[in-house]
């Protein structure tokens, strides 16, 4: 890597990466989840994924680069966490609190690397780019929300 659009498109394939093996593991960890709501909310996230994917697919279309080449190392790390949380002797709602902490440090791992290529993009002067991206960006931060919101309002009381 030599300058900026380098580490970007770096970036940009890392990501993609995530968020393919994000859609193999969301089925699992809705599988999993023993709370309906909680089910809901990851079938909603894994079309959202999908979505984020097609998104990715477009910008690097836009960008003249394939999006594949990379593994994400970091994903595929939250995820084998996830498929421990997923295999652990709980009770239902231990597990569907586990299974929430997991899915948040997925979200906050994605919050972190769509930030950074939305400021890459804007720095790059690509900034109809940068608005798809943040786009994504604002997509996980509410995933996150909605996330936190079910962990506090009601499953980490079950837990208790």
């Amino acid at each position: 890597m030599k300058k900026l659009e380098d580490l970007f498109e770096h970036q940009l394939k890392d990501l993609y990466s995530a968020e393919n093996q994000l859609i193999e593991a969301l089925p699992k960890m809705t599988k999993a989840a023993s709370d309906s709501k909680l089910q809901e909310a990851f079938k909603g996230h894994l079309e959202e994924t999908k979505i984020h994917k097609k998104r990715l697919e477009e910008v690097c279309d836009e960008l003249g680069i394939k999006p594949t080449g990379e593994e994400c190392k970091a994903m595929k790390g939250l995820i084998k966490e996830a498929q421990s949380m997923i295999e652990e002797d709980a009770e239902k709602a231990v597990k569907d609190a586990g299974l929430i902490a997991e899915a948040q440090r997925v979200e906050h791992y994605e919050i972190s690397g769509y930030g950074t290529v939305v400021r890459y993009a804007k720095e790059l002067g690509h900034t109809a780019i940068a608005k798809k991206l943040q786009k994504t960006l604002d997509e996980e931060h509410s995933a996150d929300e909605k996330l936190n919101k079910m962990a506090e309002n009601r499953l980490n009381k079950k837990a208790i």
